[in-house]
This record gives structure tokens, sequence and C-alpha cells, in this order.
């Protein structure tokens, strides 16, 4: 058996492994590169030799850094399986064609302001072919094994977001896992990540390799600036990621108010692909720790609005409010048109409850500039900027030894290091060397592993 680090190597996004062995192929993970400008071309590339060839997709979870480059497949002629759990296919069925439709409109843009070097500038795929990739989907439940070529194949949960999975592999000669993006213990919303059975090889994400997480209560926090910004009269803005982070917030603030820890307020869900996302966390309710009854109660106490004309109506809303809104980063999204509406306001407070990536709105209003643009208008920033911690759903440096430790792996199992920053992975490989007798070894991009039987 071989594996090439076709993606998700020396950096924190692509994920993609291609496993060959002597009559099977598989790929897993098929992502997207994301971020730094030299990073997004490698999605414009060639695809690398054998990956359109695959028997199989095997997809850990949906975020489009895992998954979001399958669509580029079945635009080149792939029609292969791509296995994973029910939850990681429905979501991927609000993900991929959002993904789409964000690629043609932004190649309608850079058409409209010449901003391309290519005179009719393409996207990488539109919402007609992500819809179509999703016929590709076929769900397998966790810790059922089954067969791809002579390869056998389990899922076991692994927390992070619903449906996310780690993966292993086994040709009968040696035994593989592939961690996926590992989720916390004690999460809010997700259950503990499940532990690993004996593996040979194990390819470990590192995206926290470098970071603890904060120890504060979340719950504390949130109300804490809840009802600073409610005594002053003011709009709590909270830029939100749709999958995960959406449905916290909001089974959070539910819980304070039910608790009469927070005042009842009017809140708004203002994202509609959050909204699609909330549905189908309450659908899959047994695979994370709410209850249906408690899904369906964040839906009582807060009002969806699927419409523009909907989202247009919340500026009308007099009197303190809450309003949770795209995009996580401020990048985009209708947290956008709220800015504008509320930043103005020293009464308003503007919540950020993730990372931030450098360069990002949501960076630079944490750095405290005075002025941001939005729509190429500059807005003065005269709200509160505040951000809550604690509420990653990516398990850092000593949960994922806590995690190894709880897994069946024996003292010398091979790990290689992957899905993260040069900086995390350097530490994370001195942590594990330290701590544990792992062998720890860091892939190139576009390097292949032999591993012997």
């Amino acid at each position: 058996m071989k594996i090439v680090f076709l993606g998700g190597a020396e950096t924190v996004t692509g994920s993609k492994y291609l496993i060959e062995t002597e009559s099977t192929r598989i790929l897993v993970d098929c992502g997207l590169f994301q971020g730094y400008k030299w990073l997004r071309r490698r999605n414009w590339a060639p695809l690398p030799l054998g990956i359109q060839d695959v028997d199989a997709v095997l997809l850990t979870h949906a975020h489009l850094d895992h998954s979001g480059f399958i669509p580029v497949l079945y635009r080149n002629g792939f029609r292969g399986p791509v296995y994973t759990h029910a939850a990681t296919a429905a979501l991927c069925s609000v993900l991929w064609p959002d993904s789409g439709k964000i690629q043609e409109e932004d190649a309608k843009f850079y058409a409209k302001h010449k901003l391309s070097r290519h005179e009719q500038p393409e996207a990488l795929y539109d919402t007609r072919i992500a819809t179509e990739a999703l016929t590709l989907l076929k769900p397998v439940a966790f810790n059922k094994r089954f067969k791809v070529g002579n390869v056998t194949v389990e899922f076991h949960p692994v927390g992070h977001i619903l449906g996310a999975a780690s993966i292993i592999i086994d040709d009968g000669h040696h035994r593989v896992g592939f961690s996926g993006d590992v989720g916390r213990f004690n999460d809010i919303l997700m259950h503990d990540p499940a532990p690993l059975p004996q593996v040979d090889t194990l390819l470990l994400e590192s995206t926290y390799g470098d970071r603890l997480h904060s120890q504060e209560d979340p719950f504390e926090q949130l109300e804490e600036v809840v009802n600073d910004t409610m005594k002053k009269g003011g709009v709590l803005l909270i830029p939100s990621f749709s999958v995960g982070r959406a449905q916290v917030l909001q089974h959070m603030l539910v819980k304070l108010m039910d608790s009469k820890r927070i005042p009842r307020v009017p809140m708004f869900l203002d994202s509609p692909m959050a909204i699609n996302v909330s549905d189908i966390y309450r659908e899959f309710h047994t695979e994370h720790k709410l209850s249906a009854a408690e899904c369906g109660r964040s839906q009582q106490l807060i009002e969806y609005t699927h419409s523009v004309d909907d989202s247009k109506a919340i500026a009308n809303q007099v009197g303190p409010h809450i309003i949770i809104a795209g995009s996580g980063m401020a990048t985009g999204g209708r947290i956008l048109h709220h800015f504008k509406h509320w930043l103005s306001d020293h009464r308003t407070t503007v919540l950020f409850t993730g990372h931030q990536a450098g360069g990002t709105r949501g960076a630079k209003m944490q750095q405290g500039i005075e002025a941001i643009k939005v729509h190429g208008q500059w807005l003065q920033l005269k709200a509160q900027v505040r951000t809550l911690h604690g509420l990653s759903g990516h398990a850092d440096y000593q949960e994922i030894h806590q995690w190894l430790n709880s897994s069946q792996l024996a003292p010398n199992t091979h790990i290689q290091l992957v899905h993260g920053e040069p900086d995390a992975l350097e530490a994370q490989r001195d942590y594990l060397l330290q701590h544990t007798s792992f062998q720890v070894d860091i892939p190139a991009y576009m390097s292949v592993l032999h591993l012997s039987d």
C-alpha cells in the first residue's frame, strides 16, 4: 500500500489522500484549497495522476476543505461512489450547491469588472454541477465494515460536526487510520470523539497543534455580553459559521433565556444556509447531544428569516435584539447589511465566536480599526467588538493526546501529522515525541509514503 499526499499536507486546507493497493485505488477526502491565493491556485491545476480513476472516495465530513473538490471530480467525469455518513451527505446537499453559486457569482463579478487575467473567467464548478455531484453520495453507518475492492473500510464517530468520522482502511497487510477533524471532549453540542481501534499508521490532524483552548465558561461569557448589550438598549450582532457554530449559539441563547440568565428579547437567525443546516441537525438529533425537543425549542424562540425581504424587515425592529447571521469572519453574507445599519451605534456589540483568519473583516475589527469597508462604503466602527472563546470544534493538542490515549494504539504506531500550518505541525510533533512513544513524521505536499507489509 502507498499513500500520496495530494492536499492537507503542510497546510490546514485541501485535504486529499490517495491510497493505492495492488488492485484498489481510494481517495480519502477531496477538499478545496482555501485561504491564500497561492493555495487556491492548486484547485485549478490539472488533476493529479490517478485521482480521477479512483474506485471510490471516502469522505470524513462535510466542510468544504474536506469535501468541496468532489464536484470538480464529477465535472471531469468521475462517477464512482462517495461513501460517507448520512448526516454528512445531508450537509453536503446544502454546502456544495452554495459553493457552486458563490463561484458562479464570483466569476460574473470578475468578468464585469475585468479583474481576471482571463477574458471569460469561469467558475471552478457551478450550482448545476454541484447538485448533480450529490448523486454520487452513498450513506454508510458508523462502525459497520464494508469493502471497496480489496480494502475493508470502517467509519468511527469523531465529534467535530454532525456526521464527522475517522476512517480506518485495511488491505489485509496494513491498517491505516485517517483522523479527519477530531472533535473536543465535553463539547456543548457534539459527543466525545470515539476511541480508535488499533492501526499501524495514523494520519492525524494538527489544526491546533500549537494552541490550547480557553478554559473560560462560554455560557458565562455569552451571558455577560448579552446582558451588557441589552442593558445599554443595544443590538447584538453575531457573525456565525453556518455548520455547527450557528446551532450551538442558538442552543446557548435559548438555554440562557429559559433559565432567566438573560432577558427574553427578539432573536433572529438570518442565514438561509444556517437555517437549512439547523433543520438537518434536528433530523439527525441522535448523532449529537440535543434532543429533537431541544432543537425545536430553538425554532420556537428564534425567528428564522428565509427571504431577503424577511432579512430587510429586521431593520425595522425596535429595541434590544440579537441577530445571528453569516458569514463567520464577516467576509460576506447578510451580516454585512446589519453592519451597515448598526456599526455606527455605540450601543451595538459585535460578537465573534470563532477564528478570524488574517486579512478578513473579522480579524481587522478585532484589531481595533476605526472604520471597515462594506460594499464599497467605509463604515465608522463605534460598536463594541467582543470575542467568545471556547466554541472551537477542533481538539487542541492536549485533547488530541487525550484521544490518542483513549484509543487502542500500540506504542510503536506510526503517526503522520497532516491538516496543520507549519508551526502547528512542528509543535504537535514535538509534544507527541515528548509525551508518547509513537513514531511521528510530517509528510510534504505531493510526497508518497510506501507502507511495508
